[in-house]
């Protein structure tokens, strides 16, 4: 979600996944994939500047949990390796519900 300022000077936040299309003619109106439009304050670079920096704010903390999972993911793949402490498997039943040998 990006903060942006309507003409009447509110402020609304919006997902910026909606933005559909930007126009500077001259007040910034963005029309959403639902097809409502809407005039901001902000012009368009800005617009641009604030999705840009939100969605390098999700990368990143998308980055920090997989880093973290990552690790998580290497301490399981190492303690697996430990197959001195682990009980023997059962054998397989046979095709005839015997042990295979």
């Amino acid at each position: 979600m990006i903060e942006l300022t309507r003409l009447n000077g509110r402020p609304m936040m919006l997902n910026s996944d909606l933005i559909k299309t930007a126009e500077a003619s001259p007040d910034t109106m963005l029309t959403l994939i639902n097809g409502e439009k809407l005039i901001v304050r902000e012009e368009i670079a800005e617009v641009v500047e604030r999705v840009l920096a939100y969605r390098a704010h999700l990368l990143a903390v998308v980055s920090r949990r997989l880093h973290k999972f990552d690790d998580f993911a290497r301490v399981i793949a190492l303690a697996s390796l430990d197959v001195a402490n682990q009980p023997a498997t059962p054998q397989s039943p046979g095709p005839a519900g015997g042990s295979v040998k």
